[in-house]
């Protein structure tokens, strides 16, 4: 097979992994690496996807935050796999900042719909879905906030 065949291949294989989602330059790098491709050929695809504007990263990370907040993630949760996959962190907090999101309003939401009304009704219950909030990324005031209206025992 040629370089011309390959970086052919290279390029039909990332437009059908761009069809199905919008992607980060790191997870397009690292799925065409996966697949054999030549790591000259990788970048040089990569640069005319961009190029193009087939691939984005700006639209990518809008994008992936709208989808996470979709799935109830809060800020922190969001802002850690965004730099797994490669956004810096300027591009991370300008997106976030972009967004209309009340992330103290979708925290309560959020625990509402897992746990129901009324509130927990002891400490320990309280603790349990702190913790739930937490491991969704809520940073501490926003977690404060989603119980400020419940009675506590």
């Amino acid at each position: 097979m040629t370089a011309g065949d390959e970086r052919e291949r290279a390029w039909r294989t990332a437009l059908d992994l761009l069809a199905r989602r919008e992607h980060s330059r790191r997870e397009l790098v690292t799925k065409l690496g996966k697949r054999d491709y030549d790591q000259a050929i990788v970048a040089d695809v990569v640069d005319g996807l961009i190029e193009h504007d087939y691939l984005n990263e700006a639209r990518f990370t809008d994008s992936f935050i709208s989808s996470r907040v979709r799935r109830g993630q809060g800020r922190l949760r969001i802002r850690a796999e965004l730099r797994r996959r490669g956004i810096d962190d300027e591009a991370i907090s300008g997106a976030l900042d972009a967004t209309d999101v009340d992330w103290y309003q979708l925290a309560n939401e959020v625990r509402r719909r897992k746990f129901g009304d009324p509130g927990p009704v002891d400490w320990r219950e309280r603790a349990r879905q702190i913790r739930f909030l937490e491991y969704r990324g809520f940073a501490g005031d926003e977690i404060r906030a989603a119980f400020a209206s419940e009675p506590t025992a």
